[in-house]
């Protein structure tokens, strides 16, 4: 196993890392501890795009929705409230249309037609790419590492191109067809024609953002999209399925990290509890099988701790194991 150290020393250029996976596998936890690691020499941005953010539990610092907080030493966390962009966003093209036809406030039938539109299932993840683009392009760090959200939320967000494409051919059939009707209807109509035009701009905005955003993260040399694993069946097989659908979009895996592993060596302890030992000889079988299944893909097995993984100290643990492997992946079979 080659490591983050391996992987780096492979890819010179790179400076983005996507940590993706089903929930509940770490990759928060991973995420923090490259960040931690890296910003030992360079300036380093780790930011959650999970809507279940948990940076905030794992560093232990509230950062959720303040923006870039610094952390340690080169070391900068970004835990968005998608939410709060997207109520933002509702309010400014309200006041727009507001200001525009002199409104003392929007007519009910309008008002419900734009909050309709922001529940979209597109928005959560527009907003969200919206920020991941605004700190890529800003170009203020060296490295970028992203906590994506469970397989099936990190697949719709990197295909999140095609859909807003969808969405926007929907719409713009939707404001021809409301043209149609509104050259004879009241203001409310013609109010209702500019939100369309205005969404429909700022979806083919977002869209095209999202685009090269997508362009980023393909790029070999520059990024590299790290898939999670356990040693469970279900996570094995989810993750199979995922590689599928990551190369279905043109996306390639550069290292897989299993994690959660208990050491082999607690088996052999008197006073480790029979559940344990029973534990380890399971997940020496699915070890075994991750082996045959991934082979080389592996970069690094992160070993479980004797204790929560919070806090700088006990990342610091894990950033060590990230970084370099202390055994191979054959010890744990």
């Amino acid at each position: 196993m080659i490591g983050l150290k391996g992987l780096l020393e492979r890819r010179p250029k790179l400076k983005v890392l996507i940590y993706a996976g089903k929930g509940g596998l770490g990759k928060t936890t991973l995420s923090a501890a490259s960040s931690l690691l890296l910003s030992k020499e360079k300036k380093v941005l780790v930011f959650s795009t999970d809507p279940q953010a948990s940076l905030s539990d794992v560093f232990e610092r509230d950062v959720f929705g303040k923006g870039e907080v610094k952390i340690a030493e080169n070391l900068y966390v970004l835990e968005i409230d998608a939410d709060k962009r997207i109520n933002e966003y509702v309010a400014s093209i309200k006041k727009k249309i507001i200001d525009m036809y002199k409104l003392d406030k929007l007519p009910p039938d309008l008002e419900e037609y734009i909050d309709s539109a922001a529940a979209e299932p597109a928005m959560y993840e527009s907003a969200v790419y919206d920020a991941m683009v605004d700190v890529v392009a800003e170009g203020k760090y060296d490295y970028y590492i992203f906590d994506m959200p469970p397989f099936g939320h990190g697949i719709r967000m990197i295909a999140m191109a095609d859909v807003l494409s969808q969405w926007v051919e929907k719409i713009t059939e939707l404001r021809k067809q409301a043209y149609e009707y509104g050259r004879v209807a009241a203001s409310l109509k013609r109010a209702k024609l500019t939100y369309e035009d205005e969404i429909l701009n700022e979806l083919q905005y977002i869209r095209n953002r999202i685009v090269a955003f997508r362009n980023i993260i393909a790029n070999k040399e520059t990024a590299a999209l790290m898939v999670v694993v356990t040693p469970e069946r279900m996570s094995i097989l989810d993750t199979e399925k995922a590689l599928e659908m990551f190369s279905s979009l043109g996306l390639e895996a550069a290292g897989i990290v299993v994690n959660q592993v208990y050491p082999p060596e607690l088996a052999k302890r008197p006073e480790t509890p029979e559940y344990i030992k029973n534990k380890i000889e399971e997940q020496r079988k699915y070890m075994d099988e991750i082996k045959r299944k991934f082979g080389d893909m592996v970069i690094s097995v992160v070993p479980m701790l004797n204790r929560e993984p919070k806090g700088l100290e006990a990342l610091s643990i894990i950033a060590k194991e990230l970084w370099s492997p202390s055994r191979a992946l054959e010890d744990y079979i």
